[in-house]
């Protein structure tokens, strides 16, 4: 094992710190990012921490991931509940993911209480701001540790 994660995250994720703090908090995608690649070496994983706003370039992500990475965390965002492309690299995957969301989608709109790539992940956070991202990344830890 080579301990080396991604984590991808979705459409307009880029702008947290400016939108919908009620929702997503206060901080800022930089922060965010900072924080959890301090995390990931605090626990000696090597971390890619990757943002797009476009369904196929996460694709191609997902799919050149197979040949890099150790594990995925994987925040979606609206791609979670629409697009099937996504699910389907997701499955093909074949190594521990765990999703992660902000805010507590089943507590939202009806639309974003359908999540297509839960049943096909290792596990799943939501609603704990990005505290979520850090838990995520102690999951998958123990996650490759215990799978090796």
């Amino acid at each position: 094992m080579n301990n080396k994660i991604i984590i991808i995250n979705g459409p307009n994720l880029n702008l947290l710190g400016e939108r919908e703090q009620s929702q997503y908090g206060a901080i800022t995608f930089d922060k965010l990012k900072e924080n959890c690649i301090n995390k990931s070496k605090e626990l000696g994983l090597k971390t890619e921490f990757i943002q797009s706003n476009l369904e196929g370039e996460i694709v191609n992500l997902i799919q050149d991931a197979r040949k890099i990475y150790d594990g995925m965390i994987i925040n979606a965002a609206a791609f979670t509940h629409t697009s099937v492309a996504i699910r389907d690299a997701l499955e093909i995957f074949k190594k521990p993911i765990i999703e992660v969301h902000l805010s507590n989608i089943y507590k939202r709109e009806e639309f974003r209480h359908k999540s297509l790539i839960s049943n096909i992940v290792s596990g799943g956070i939501f609603g704990l701001g990005d505290n979520g991202y850090i838990l995520a990344i102690i999951a998958i830890e123990k996650l490759l540790k215990y799978e090796n």
